[in-house]
């Protein structure tokens, strides 16, 4: 595998990147100098890396801003190894060895990696490494989806793709603020959405009915987090308003029915989910928010882990493990 020429001064890491625009079976994990941290800047030694569709997603084709190579990962969960003069990480007040998460950084496929120190916080000692590398990609996508619906106590709501990663953390978020959720599965996840406060509803022919025999009251806001043409038609069947009605996954569908789309590369997004970054953190400290983790994999074997995630039906996060 290509290696770089490090600097005698600075330690290794083995990082993967994208040099070419392919599938995870593309990338290279090279091994190159870590950056000293500077003003504003500390070093993360890496415990978990969490892995999400997004990123396989960013390096899958060219796409405007975004040059070869690239690094991979988009949140890890590790300890401090060094910190930059008069720097602050995003909770406060930093240490050397102090247990931390970090959303959005590039590069969390790694063994360490030098970041800006505004995106670092400290880690919830509830979580483990691997929960905590994926407590922010699909808990600020969740709370996105919720905020920009309106999603109010006492409503209804309808959610699709209930038992998968994103949905298991609105499931969770719903239920604190009071709102009742009917949200779209496989029979054999039943009892996964159920366990996080849902009303499960199996998805296919004949969903509008079932999801009405279930609903005590209109069904307020449709969250889409699969992208399926019935996910769509349905929630057009059911709420009337929709501006009301919000995906993650169906951007063209979403431009034709005028609907609303979301998305971490969108500015205004990418705002709310830097702003929701704190109060996650805090969720899953008092032990409000938890992240399933279905399984973990060598950082070597990243590749292999996206197959698994490609397939839909991983039971539960994945994470890497330097």
């Amino acid at each position: 595998m290509p290696t770089s020429t490090p600097s005698a001064a600075l330690p290794l890491a083995e990082h993967w990147i994208a040099t070419v625009w392919g599938p995870p079976d593309t990338w290279d994990l090279v091994e190159e100098s870590v950056p000293e941290p500077g003003v504003g800047q500390v070093t993360i030694r890496v415990r978990a890396a969490g892995v999400n569709p997004a990123d396989a997603k960013h390096v899958a084709s060219a796409r405007p801003g975004l040059a070869l190579p690239t690094p991979i990962g988009y949140e890890v969960s590790g300890e401090l190894s060094a910190i930059g003069p008069d720097t602050r990480i995003g909770s406060g007040a930093a240490t050397i060895g102090e247990d931390v998460i970090a959303f959005r950084v590039r590069g969390g496929y790694a063994t360490e990696l030098t970041v800006p120190a505004e995106k670092v916080f400290a880690k919830p000692s509830t979580l483990t490494h691997p929960e905590a590398a994926n407590l922010l990609l699909v808990g600020t996508t969740a709370a996105e989806m919720l905020a920009v619906v309106g999603a109010a106590p006492g409503e209804t709501i309808l959610l699709h793709g209930a038992s998968g990663a994103v949905g298991v953390s609105v499931l969770q978020q719903a239920r604190l603020r009071g709102v009742r959720v009917i949200g779209t599965t496989s029979t054999s996840r039943f009892d996964e959405v159920r366990r996080f406060g849902g009303i499960p509803v199996a998805y296919g022919t004949g969903l509008a009915d079932r999801v009405l025999d279930l609903a005590d009251a209109p069904i307020a806001a449709a969250l889409d987090a699969v992208g399926t043409d019935e996910a769509v038609d349905v929630s057009l069947d059911l709420v009337a308003d929709r501006r009301r009605i919000v995906t993650i996954a169906a951007s063209a569908r979403a431009a034709s029915d005028g609907i609303l789309a979301i998305a971490g590369s969108q500015p205004a997004s990418a705002r709310f989910r830097d702003g929701a970054r704190s109060e996650l953190i805090a969720l899953a400290q008092n032990g409000d928010l938890v992240v399933p983790v279905a399984r973990t994999f060598p950082l070597d074997q990243a590749p292999v882990a996206h197959r698994l995630l490609a397939t839909g039906h991983p039971g539960g996060k994945l994470a890497l493990i330097p």
